[in-house]
């Protein structure tokens, strides 16, 4: 017991060392998990859509269950035993991958729960992968090392947290102008925030609304560099792994 007050004591006064063999294997084996499990979430959700292969529609008493479901058990499983039991080695990777799992099942679902609505394959529905995608890249930017909260140590750390702030500033100000990803991206990466607050606004984000009046030049600006109806690469990377949405 006092060890494991020891080392309480010791990560309060520390920050998360991504470097670690122990913490870099576990993250590793989450977002090994998290990719997969989305793989083959999709590819069995496709199938069932086009009503080829052994799968089907799981329901009780005429419910439909969505996967998500499944996904929130095994996060809260895995949760709970990280902290009751801390357990080392195969067992942390185990749980690590559980909750991997969870976490694709339950974000592969993401825009039924955003938009308390069956949207799975409605144009809506690509905020699931979009936030399948995003959650994928910053796990491998955290196992590569990336780590935001780093404050430094001596006579650095005010000058470190002090930008820190401004930054996390800047992800919130992309946020705000609609650019998610690169809003995500910028509290592990800094400067990429930066350059997503600077631009145009998406012509439907809260910024937009706020900030630029109808018939204004600023959104003309946005709908020109926006225009209804605009896809990206991303658009299409999202149709090959997550299908192509109902019309």
């Amino acid at each position: 017991m006092a060890d494991r007050a020891g080392g309480w004591a010791r990560l309060a006064g520390t920050t998360l060392d991504t470097t670690s063999a122990p913490l870099r294997n576990g993250i590793g084996w989450m977002v090994g998990a998290f990719v997969l499990t989305f793989l083959l979430t999709r590819m069995i959700t496709r199938l069932i859509r086009a009503g080829k292969g052994p799968f089907g529609d799981v329901s009780v008493g005429g419910l439909h269950i969505h996967h998500q479901v499944y996904g929130i058990f095994l996060m809260l499983l895995a949760g709970a035993a990280e902290f009751a039991y801390q357990p080392d080695s195969v067992w942390r990777a185990v749980l690590a991958a559980v909750f991997g799992a969870g976490a694709a099942l339950t974000l592969d679902e993401f825009a039924l729960w955003f938009h308390l609505d069956d949207v799975y394959w409605a144009a809506e529905g690509r905020k699931s992968v979009d936030a399948v995608l995003i959650a994928a890249t910053m796990g491998l930017l955290v196992l590569l090392g990336a780590n935001p909260f780093d404050t430094g140590s001596g006579d650095s750390a005010p000058v470190v947290a002090a930008v820190l702030v401004v930054n996390l500033a800047f992800s919130v100000w992309a946020l705000l102008k609609g650019k998610i990803a690169m809003g995500l991206f910028g509290v592990l990466v800094p400067l990429i925030a930066l350059v997503a607050a600077c631009r145009v606004a998406k012509p439907d984000s809260p910024w937009a609304r706020w900030r630029y009046p109808e018939d204004s030049a600023k959104r003309r600006k946005a709908l020109r560099r926006f225009p209804p109806g605009r896809r990206t690469v991303w658009d299409r990377l999202k149709d090959v792994l997550g299908g192509v949405p109902s019309r």
